[in-house]
Order: structure tokens, then sequence, then C-alpha cells
């Protein structure tokens, strides 16, 4: 079954979001405008918002009311992407020019900037304080996880520490506070969005390092980029912390700088392959998702714990 339909029973609470987010981003300079619809419009699986439905569906859930925050959840998303293409020098997203080759790095981050700055804004019509902190902690987390990230570049004598603690702020956190800040305004119970929080951060866990697999195993049109591009950016993963368990690889890994070309990077992407290190990660991605998993048990039933139990089993096969 594919992704969407697993949730098929929200389009029309997803086509309100969809709006939302499309009005939302209406800025009166032409510039930031243009640039703001261009993130946009390069779509995106809108997994944060769907998060953020299925936990409102264990409190009062409102459209009017957690529209708001499946929105805000989404421009941080947004924001966060826009600073990374930045950060990475990356000249396409899902296959298409980035805002800093279109308009270049000046405007992307300005760009980036505003779309955080509207999630707070949006955030203001939740009247739950506790709500504004998890979300302002969270954006505050976010721009630490950016920093860490151009400090980690190219920096290959990196733990598993580091790379479990980077792959939080980049995306275990944003799905984790998805779940939980949905809970919250729907007024669920604090035990219930606490477990939330839980589940999405172990599936979060999961789903990044699903993502750092498949840059050395799916093809370029799947990817929208060169397979390899992470590790070509200076980007230290699983697979390549796994890899480098071996002298002789992580000799050749080693090599690896901002101004090599593509195709030399593809018997390094070989050896990792056949490392073993792929599998090891598969089984580290595993592991999360298994204790993702164990958490949905402990929740009540209802048909989004379902939803959700479908959602973390497809984040945590899945090939491309």
């Amino acid at each position: 079954m594919k992704l969407k339909m697993m949730y098929s029973f929200l389009n029309s609470d997803i086509n309100i979001i969809e709006k939302k987010l499309e009005e939302t981003i209406q800025a009166e300079s032409l510039l930031l405008r243009q640039a703001s619809m261009h993130t946009l419009q390069a779509g995106g699986k809108r997994i944060r918002p769907v998060f953020v439905l299925l936990a409102g569906k264990f409190g009062h859930y409102d459209i009017e009311v957690i529209k708001n925050v499946a929105v805000s959840l989404e421009l941080i998303h947004m924001a966060s992407l826009v600073h990374d293409d930045v950060i990475d020098d990356a000249e396409l997203r899902r296959g298409k020019p980035t805002i800093k080759t279109k308009w270049g790095n000046r405007v992307a981050m300005y760009t980036g900037d505003y779309i955080f700055a509207l999630s707070l804004e949006l955030m203001t019509n939740i009247n739950k304080p506790e709500a504004h902190k998890i979300l302002a902690n969270t954006i505050v987390e976010v721009c630490i996880g950016e920093i860490q990230q151009m400090k980690d570049k190219y920096r290959f004598d990196q733990n598993f520490r580091d790379y479990f603690r980077r792959i939080k702020r980049k995306t275990a956190l944003l799905i984790a506070v998805s779940c939980q800040l949905g809970a919250i305004a729907a007024d669920a119970p604090e035990y219930i969005h606490k477990k939330l929080y839980r589940f999405g951060y172990f599936v979060g866990m999961s789903y990044q390092i699903i993502d750092d697999i498949l840059d050395f195993t799916s093809t370029e049109k799947e990817l929208g980029k060169p397979a390899g591009s992470d590790l070509l950016q200076g980007n230290i993963t699983a697979p390549v912390l796994f890899a480098m368990e071996n002298s002789k690889i992580q000799n050749e890994i080693i090599k690896v700088h901002e101004n090599m070309e593509p195709f030399e990077i593809k018997n390094i992407i070989s050896l990792i392959k056949e490392s073993g290190a792929i599998e090891r990660s598969y089984a580290l991605s595993d592991l999360y998702l298994d204790k993702a998993l164990a958490l949905l048990e402990e929740l009540p039933e209802n048909r989004a714990k379902k939803t959700l139990l479908d959602i973390a089993k497809f984040i945590g096969k899945r090939k491309f």
C-alpha cells in the first residue's frame, strides 16, 4: 500500500492544510513570496502535518484549531530545508533547483528566516503556553543542529553519539513534536501526548537512518540528486561510520573533499555497499522502529493508532 493511501481518510483536512500553507506564505515582498512559493511547490510528503492530525485524533479533534499546528510544523521543516541547501551548497532539492540556486544564498537565508517566523506567528492561534514553549524550543534545537551540521562537515573522526545527536535535531525532534503538539492542541491527556512524543522521536530516528541508507542505495532519479551526495557534501552518516570500521575503506573515505567530482565517489559507494554497512544500518533503524511500535501498544485503540502503526512500518521498510 502506498503511504498516502494509509491516511486517505484525512484527505479533506490535508487539503485544508495545503491551502493554509499557501495562504500563510503570501509575503508583501514579491521576491520573498516567489522564493517561499518555490519551496512549497517543490512538494514533499507532508508527513509532519499528517502526524499532527493523527495525534489530534487522541483528543477533541477540531481541524480549525489543529490546522495551525500542522502548518506551523511544516513551515519549520520547510525553513530548515532552505537553510540546509545553503549549508550543503545543494543545487537540487527533489530534482528541482533550490532557492540558493535560483536566487543566491542571501535570499535563501532570509527566506528560511521568514518561514521560521511565520511558524511562530501561526502558533499564537493556539491558546496554550506549553505549546508555544515547545515550539520555540524546537526551533532553537533545529538551529543548533544546523550549526552543528556545518561544524561536522568532513569531520571523519566523529562517532555514533555525534551522529545520533545530529539526526535527532535534523529530523527526529520535529516528528516527535508534531505528534506531541497535535495531541496537546486537541486537549489529549498528558500521558498520551508524552507517549506520542517518544513514539515520534523513535520513528524520526528510524526515518533519518533509512534516508541516509537510501543516499547510497537509490538511483539519482529516485533521489532527485546524485547517489552519494550526502558524503560528497561532507555529511557523515550511519553507513559511513559502519564502513569506516574497516581501515582500508576508511582510508578511501577520508579522501572525500568538497571539490571531488560525483563520478569519483562511485568506487567509495561500492566499497560501503560491500562492507555490510548497509545491512547494519537497516538493523540500527529497526531498533528504533521496534521501540516506536512498542510505545503504540500503550495507546488507546482508534483508527489513528492503526494508521500510525502502518506509517511507522512503511517508513522503516521504504526503499526510496
